[in-house]
């Protein structure tokens, strides 16, 4: 198949402005593209990472509940790396955010922790 990477992961949201915010200002993702796409009633924000990955936002009426807790089969979290967990956890944490305490990979011994989106969505701060 000749897979070189992941192109992109989507994200499905509630409140389009305060996913945004998160997103964009909090998280620090450029947007590269963003459109409103009348027919379904649905905002969709492309988000560059710095690898070249893209995150898609999207918000759509009526959008069911995503089950976190006690975590249902299918995807479990997003992931993002840092170089600097203190740097990173500081700053999430000066934004407003709660982070969770650092913890240490059992296999890797690399740090790292978990925080959530507006939504709930587990994401993961992984030191590399």
């Amino acid at each position: 198949m000749n897979l070189t990477g992941i192109h992109h992961i989507a994200i499905i949201c509630s409140d389009y402005k305060i996913s945004k915010e998160f997103y964009v200002n909090l998280m620090g993702f450029p947007i590269f593209s963003e459109v409103y796409r009348k027919e379904r009633e649905s905002y969709k924000l492309d988000l560059a990472l710095p690898d070249g990955t893209q995150l898609e936002l999207f918000s759509f009426p009526n959008a069911p509940t995503r089950p976190s807790y006690p975590e249902a089969k299918g995807l479990r979290h997003l992931a993002f790396q840092t170089t600097d967990m203190e740097a990173a956890v500081e700053e999430l944490e000066e934004k407003g955010v709660e982070v969770e305490p650092l913890r240490i990979d059992e296999f890797t011994n690399r740090r790292f922790t978990f925080f959530s989106d507006p939504d709930g969505l587990p994401i993961e701060l992984y030191e590399v």
